[in-house]
């Protein structure tokens, strides 16, 4: 039986595959699916994962990425048509399973947040058994963050794409001040499509990248506000 480990390099994903090759070791297949808009820390994290991993992560692709994607689609996701996630992430891991049953899934949900994670369609698969490990260890989000930190594999701040219309003001301001040139290629896209990463009207911040560069080179600088990134980067002293 084949054993796949979800590693998106989050967290939670993280200090499953690390804790399982520790406790449990087996033969496991590490899959991760980027869309090829990942901050380059991200890249140097999965990197990174492999060598304490001691074996490569399957980067599982369509052979298309989120840049490409949208110039054939002249569309860019957003919170109503999230079909990047569908498209370059479900798909191919999806896919992936179909061709590997029968096998067992090793999936980062965490023991304090069971109850609130949705189910996805591959996992309603015959020949597909699922298996919570965090869960079944109990572990929440400080055993999570403090066995990443005691393993130096700390994620970086951000996991998900450099122009992913789910993060804040401050996160945008981030993404411009240290990577002006991959700005300058996300910018040039809501050029192209005539849309905006971010939604108009979600805050009194303009949509546009264009307009939010032209407030950011004024010196313009929003103020961070706590996420789950944030709690998770500050849990690492907590114990239950």
């Amino acid at each position: 039986m084949k054993h796949i480990v979800a590693l998106s390099g989050g967290w939670d994903s993280t200090a499953l595959a690390l804790r399982l090759a520790e406790v449990e070791p087996q033969d496991y297949e590490y899959v991760c699916t980027p869309t090829g808009a990942e901050l380059p820390e991200m890249q140097a994290h999965w990197d990174k994962l492999e060598s304490l991993l001691g074996k490569p992560l399957n980067r599982l692709t369509t052979g298309r990425t989120l840049q490409g994607l949208v110039v054939i689609q002249k569309a860019l996701p957003n919170w109503r048509m999230r079909w990047c996630t569908r498209m370059l992430k479900i798909e191919p891991f999806e896919g992936h399973i179909i061709q590997n049953m029968p096998c067992i899934v090793h999936v980062g949900i965490r023991a304090d947040e069971v109850e609130e994670r949705e189910g996805v369609a591959w996992e309603e698969f015959l020949g597909v058994e699922r298996r919570y490990d965090l869960v079944r260890w109990g572990w929440g989000l400080p055993e999570v963050v403090n066995y990443c930190r005691q393993r130096g594999a700390g994620p970086p701040p951000r996991t998900d794409c450099d122009c992913c219309f789910f993060q804040t003001v401050y996160e945008w301001y981030m993404f411009w001040f240290r990577y002006p040139s991959l700005w300058a290629e996300r910018e040039a896209l809501e050029d192209f499509t005539g849309h905006t990463f971010r939604s108009p009207g979600r805050d009194t911040w303009p949509a546009s990248m264009k307009e939010l560069r032209k407030l950011f080179e004024a010196g313009v600088v929003p103020k961070k506000r706590e996420t789950m990134k944030d709690r998770k980067a500050m849990c690492g002293t907590c114990a239950r």
